[in-house]
């Protein structure tokens, strides 16, 4: 398989997970990850290397636009137009709405909502001209029913599905598919200081959800049999309402 996917924040959770399984899965994987994390980066490298994968580093901060500009269209001078590219990179700054901080909300916005857009910028072209390719961008539960301490980060997955939807009727006569993963409560850093055991009382199947259960999904809509699937928000929570 010659197809190249980029994943942003590919090194830690969900992230990590997808990139593993896609190089499993025979991709050519391009690792984003914040300048500065090189090093874990070059660890998960070496792991999918290791497996007998292919990969590359491909390290930028998805809040910056410029930044994230120069990076894509240094890769893409040398390289051709990735085949995918998943959207995962993404923070968090949980408060109560009024004791959130102007920075607080700044902050989430910049980077899961304007990541969006700077990394999906410079790449439409490339695509459209292509007229081939798949788009995941990874949202949230919180984006569709909205948490409690998290206006912010509900707010920047809300618009990312709306966003996703929109491009996806954009693309859609191009054959480029867009579609949105909406993890629910999974098994990574992202929940550390969470009342984990209260909030999986509304969780029908009673656990948390494996990093690996959405590399799956991601796998598929990256896949050629996933074609006729575009515009769509799947969740992946455990039968969580």
């Amino acid at each position: 398989m010659d197809k190249s996917v980029l994943v942003t924040g590919a090194v830690r959770g969900i992230g990590r997970a997808i990139a593993l399984r896609l190089a499993s899965d025979g991709y050519n994987v391009v690792l984003n990850c914040r300048p500065g994390r090189e090093e874990a980066a070059e660890l998960l490298a070496e792991e999918i290397r290791n497996n007998g994968g292919s990969c590359s580093i491909l390290p930028f901060d998805i809040s910056s636009r410029e930044g994230t500009k120069m990076a894509i269209e240094g890769y893409l001078a040398d390289n051709p137009v990735f085949w995918g590219v998943v959207l995962n990179a993404g923070i968090c700054r949980d408060n109560v709405f009024a004791a959130m901080t102007g920075e607080n909300w700044d902050d989430v916005i910049h980077t899961n909502l304007d990541g969006f857009f700077n990394v999906l910028s410079p790449l439409m072209l490339p695509l459209c001209r292509k007229r081939r390719g798949r788009i995941v961008a990874v949202s949230s539960v919180s984006g569709i029913i909205g948490n409690r301490g998290q206006v912010n980060y509900s707010a920047s997955k809300a618009g990312i599905i709306g966003a996703s939807k929109a491009l996806a009727a954009e693309l859609a006569s191009r054959s480029i598919t867009v579609n949105v993963i909406a993890p629910g409560i999974i098994e990574t850093d992202m929940i550390e200081g969470i009342p984990v055991e209260e909030m999986l009382k509304a969780v029908p199947m009673k656990r948390l959800g494996k990093p690996e259960e959405i590399a799956a999904l991601a796998s598929f809509l990256l896949s050629e049999d996933a074609g006729y699937i575009t515009r769509q928000v799947i969740s992946v929570n455990g039968g969580l309402c």
